[in-house]
This record gives structure tokens, sequence and C-alpha cells, in this order.
């Protein structure tokens, strides 16, 4: 997706989170994303952000949590678990913890959505997702959920048409400044 976007012009950042196997909170990789964008990004610059998986809950966190909610313009989701999955009850690490529905973090995170007025969301979730069961818990009352027919979850991030979405979207922000995204996985995929 990087590639697909800076081929069109944005200016791309990529933040691989370590460790990325859920091993540490939701928190902790957040923090790693504010150090993020203080090392790279001017100050003064606003920039739009995408998140795929558990990175949409992690750019949430920040925007929420951080203080990323006063620069961020807007913020894409790929398949994010925003009301928890059902096949986090399989894993039994902190984030897998934190992800699952109705989990004190998710709770905590989900009761506070001021940030909204400032950031337009859009969250892109596909009903075919089996790391998201069901898929339609990526859906938020308070963002715009475009539903995309994805056969399956890490195919969100080489999909022509989610890559197209996430185009459409950040182009209505109006710059084509910095776009910190989430941890990419580059794996084959398709629609």
């Amino acid at each position: 997706m990087a590639a697909a976007l800076r081929a069109v012009g944005r200016d791309v950042h990529v933040v691989s989170y370590r460790p990325n196997d859920g091993s540490v909170g939701i928190g902790r990789l957040a923090d790693q994303l504010a150090e993020f964008v203080h090392t790279h990004l001017d100050p003064g610059l606003s920039f739009d952000l995408v998140g795929y998986s558990m990175g949409g809950l992690v750019c949430r966190y920040y925007l929420q949590k951080l203080g990323g909610g006063e620069r961020v313009r807007r913020h894409v989701t790929l398949a994010s678990p925003h009301r928890g999955t059902w096949m986090a009850y399989f894993l039994w690490n902190n984030a897998g913890r934190q992800m699952r529905p109705g989990s004190q973090f998710l709770t905590a995170l989900n009761a506070d959505m001021t940030w909204t007025n400032r950031v337009a969301w859009t969250s892109i979730w596909t009903p075919f997702d089996l790391m998201i069961v069901p898929g339609n818990r990526s859906k938020m009352d308070r963002a715009e959920n475009r539903r995309v027919r994805v056969l399956l979850h890490p195919w969100m991030v080489t999909s022509p048409r989610v890559i197209r979405m996430v185009y459409r979207t950040l182009r209505l922000s109006g710059s084509t400044s910095e776009v910190p995204a989430g941890e990419e996985k580059r794996q084959p995929g398709g629609e």
C-alpha cells in the first residue's frame, strides 16, 4: 500500500512496531507511534494516519490518549477490531486480551469519541475477514464505514480496490502531506 500511495504523490512513512507479536500492550505500541511522529515529522505539520488491523487501534490510542488528535486531519483504519474480535480469545498475550469483545481496554477506548469531532475517520472492513470475527466488528457509529469484498484479512493492504478507497479518502484532506501508516505486512493478495 505504501508504494501505491507514493506512486500517486503521497509522502508516506511506515511505522514498524516492535515487538509486533502482541506481547506488549497497544498503549506501548502507540508510544512508539508518538515517538516516530515526534522524531520524523515537523511539529507544525498536520498529517493523515492509516492503520491496518491492530495498527488501527494503535493509531486510535495515539489520537485519543497521546495528543495525536491535535495534528491528524484524517484517520483511515483497515480491518481493525474496534469492537473486538472473537479470534482474540485464542491469543493469551497482552494485545490479544485487549482486543477481546468487551475488554476493559476497548470499553475505555470506545467510551471517548470526542476526537471524531476534529478528525475525519473512515473504517474500511470486509465481511469475509477471518481475523476480525465477525467482520462487522470493525464498524463504528462515529466512523464512515466502508464495506469492501476482500476475501482475506491480509489482502486488505494489497487489494487494488482498498488502495483506491484509501487514496480517495486521503485525497479529501486536500494535501499530499505525510501519511504515517500502521505496520504493513507484505503478503500476496488480491480481490
